[in-house]
């Protein structure tokens, strides 16, 4: 038996939820997956998953024994890193988590120059929305917040933007543009849908007062709970919706979106990137997080610079 992989495959398993799911993030047969937890739970003479034809869970032993074999793996991959990072060659898996959102809007624009850039580092991108982020069953997960994320991860900000309110060309040329938050009234509002705000009250900062922000009962024509729906709409010409700078980017670039009520802003938003927490990061990793810092700048910036009356702050982390 092939320990390390036995340890590895049941991580796997354990991290995807079933067998068919671990084979085919391992390249591996369902058959041979499940041979090789046999194995393991036969080493150890015990049983570290509980198995059904509906859900497969972990056992307590299995609990307690795959928090020690995930430090296990971390520890050797660690010292595989250490001695990779003293070759100038990049390579490896790099294993990153983020929601649909950002994964559509921040991760894809970004792959094919990244493997132009790094062609010997292979990527394997996972797209959900737990209500708890995975960190530590991946290199990088990227994340719209920082609350709620262990103490002991690591964190990097990546870009802190402006939410701000974007309508296409043809909307405004059938509907006028407001001149003032007020207008918004006879326009048609475009809202995504959050369990902790109303979906009928509306805030809008101004530069002159950053810190009292106007509040306004606005009733949308369309809520939803998808942010690509809207934004989707918005492109058609459905209304007025408010986004974050750094996920409009590429619209505002092409012009299939402009900026309305400026310098007015709706909001701030952060993403962020949680890390394991490891003593060491994998320079595929760094370079990876790096990658991304700089090329979330150039979009934010180029859609700042094409975008008429897109000029507003724009916070990017070094």
């Amino acid at each position: 038996m092939d320990r390390l992989l036995s340890m590895r495959v049941f991580q796997r398993v354990a991290d995807e939820g079933g067998f068919a799911a671990a084979a085919r993030a391992l390249e591996l047969s369902p058959a041979a997956v499940t041979r090789l937890v046999a194995d393991l739970e036969g080493h150890l003479q015990t049983r570290l998953l509980q198995r059904s034809t509906r859900r497969l869970s972990l056992t307590e032993a299995g609990q307690a024994y795959l928090e020690r074999v995930r430090s296990i793996l971390e520890e050797i991959d660690q010292a595989d890193a250490v001695v990779s990072a003293h070759s100038s060659e990049l390579a490896g898996m790099l294993r990153v988590h983020a929601p649909p959102v950002l994964a559509t809007y921040i991760v894809a624009p970004l792959l094919a120059p990244f493997r132009e850039r790094y062609p010997d580092i292979r990527l394997e991108v996972e797209v959900d929305a737990p209500a708890e982020p995975p960190v530590e069953a991946f290199d990088v997960t990227l994340v719209s917040s920082s609350n709620g994320l262990p103490p002991d991860v690591v964190v990097r900000k990546i870009v802190e933007s402006e939410s701000i309110l974007v309508a296409s060309p043809k909307y405004l040329a059938r509907h006028g543009r407001p001149a003032g938050p007020q207008d918004l009234a006879e326009h048609n509002l475009l809202r995504v849908k959050m369990a902790d705000q109303r979906a009928d009250l509306w805030r809008m900062w101004s530069e002159e007062q950053p810190d009292d922000p106007v509040e306004l009962e606005l009733r949308p024509s369309l809520i939803a709970n998808h942010t690509d729906t809207l934004l989707r709409a918005a492109i058609d010409g459905a209304g007025i919706t408010s986004i974050a700078m750094d996920l409009a980017a590429a619209p505002l670039t092409r012009g299939e979106l402009v900026r309305v009520l400026a310098p007015w802003t709706t909001g701030r938003r952060a993403l962020y990137a949680a890390l394991p927490s490891r003593k060491f990061t994998p320079r595929r990793t760094r370079v990876f997080l790096d990658f991304l810092v700089e090329q979330t700048r150039s979009r934010s910036g180029s859609a700042l610079e094409s975008c008429v009356g897109c000029a507003g702050p724009v916070r990017l982390a070094a």
